[in-house]
Formats: structure tokens, C-alpha cells, sequence
């Protein structure tokens, strides 16, 4: 069996995918990767390109009639997938090698995770803010009224070492077996955007 389904979604941006697929393709760890594409009615070209990729075997492809919105089709994939764990991956993502065997690694160590994300890199190697604080009212309080402010933008943590936070951005979304049963799968009443912070908060929610 898989250990890891990984579910990339694609709208006419062929060639930022191919990359990111080889770079899945090298990652080099041992990680038992099953690798789903799934295609919201491009027109550039990928479906092609993908379907060879599929006949030689290395990825599984969905193919939708339109643009279907990120939040179904990563859930068509979620609901193909085989693996322990699925990893909602940003078609504009390479990664690094063996950065798959460590998010696995880390999730199987931590039971009591929903959501697993990872740290990210811009092209010139700065850091890229990759997490999100939960718009709560108390939050809303202390930035409007007590000046503490970018509680509600992006940051990335301090440090090398993990740390718990209240969602991550969907690029890397990393969804334990404990969430996908408590959870189930991203809510497709948001065709794009906010569906990763909706979902961290249900993992909360559920006491993970």
C-alpha cells in the first residue's frame, strides 16, 4: 500500500506542473508514492502531456470538462487516493529531495496531528510566510484596538524546529489519517481560496 497520495491540480499552467511532477519524480525518498493529476479543463496543451505521463505509469489523471474550482478537484483526487496519508501539493511547488520522507516521518511521530505542513522557500532561498493565525474576534481585538499588528497576514514561523500553529497555506497540506476520518475532505462551497484555513480550523475543532 501507498504511504503517500499526492494530489496536484492543474488549469493551463503545463509547464509549472511537469516541473513540479519531475521534482516528486527525484525527491528520492522511500517514501510508496501514488501521484494523482487532476486537470480542471485546460487548454494549453497539459492533458497531453499528461496522459504520457500516465501511460508510462507514473501518474493517475482526472480529467474534468471545466474548471471544476481547487477545492473539488483536490477533492476528486483525496477520493482517488490509496495512501496512509494525502498531500495536497501547489502545482508551482518543487521539491526538495527527500522533503517527502521527512513530512511523512513527522506525521507518523505526531498522532495527535491533523495538518502538516512544511517550511517554504522562494526561488532566491528566502523564507516565504507560510502560515495563518485564525480571524477570531479576540484577534481581531488586539489589532484594532491594542495595535499588535499582522495577526492577520501570512508569517512563517521563527526557528528550525516544528511548532504547532493554527493553519498552513494549502501549497503543502499534508492531511493525516486521523483527519481525513474525523474531517473528511476540503468544503467545496469555496471555489478557491480559504478552503486550508477552514479545514485547520475543523482539525481544531476535532481535537487535533
Amino acid at each position: 500500500m501507498e504511504e503517500l497520495s499526492i494530489v496536484v491540480v492543474n488549469l493551463n499552467t503545463k509547464e509549472l506542473t511537469l516541473d513540479s511532477l519531475k521534482s516528486i519524480f527525484k525527491e528520492g525518498s522511500r517514501v510508496k508514492k501514488q501521484v494523482i493529476v487532476v486537470d480542471n479543463g485546460s487548454s494549453d496543451g497539459s492533458v497531453e502531456a499528461f496522459r504520457r505521463l500516465k501511460k508510462e505509469g507514473k501518474i493517475e489523471l482526472i480529467e474534468n470538462s471545466g474548471n471544476f474550482g481547487y477545492a473539488k478537484a483536490n477533492n476528486q483526487g483525496i477520493r482517488r487516493s490509496k495512501g496512509k496519508y494525502v498531500l495536497l501539493l501547489n502545482n508551482d511547488t518543487i521539491v526538495k529531495k527527500g522533503a517527502l520522507g521527512v513530512l511523512v516521518d513527522f506525521a507518523k511521530k505526531s498522532p495527535d496531528a491533523g495538518v502538516v505542513g512544511s517550511k517554504l522557500v522562494n526561488l532566491d532561498q528566502t523564507l516565504q510566510a507560510s502560515c495563518y493565525r485564525f480571524p477570531t474576534i479576540g484577534n481581531a481585538i488586539k489589532e484594532y484596538w491594542f495595535g499588535e499588528k499582522g495577526l492577520f497576514e501570512k508569517y512563517a514561523p521563527k526557528g528550525k524546529k516544528p511548532v504547532e500553529v493554527d493553519a498552513v497555506v494549502g501549497a503543502v497540506f499534508l492531511i493525516t489519517p486521523e483527519a481525513r476520518k474525523r474531517i473528511g475532505v476540503l468544503d467545496e462551497r469555496y471555489f478557491a481560496y480559504f478552503e486550508d484555513i477552514d479545514y485547520c480550523r475543523k482539525t481544531w475543532r476535532a481535537g487535533l
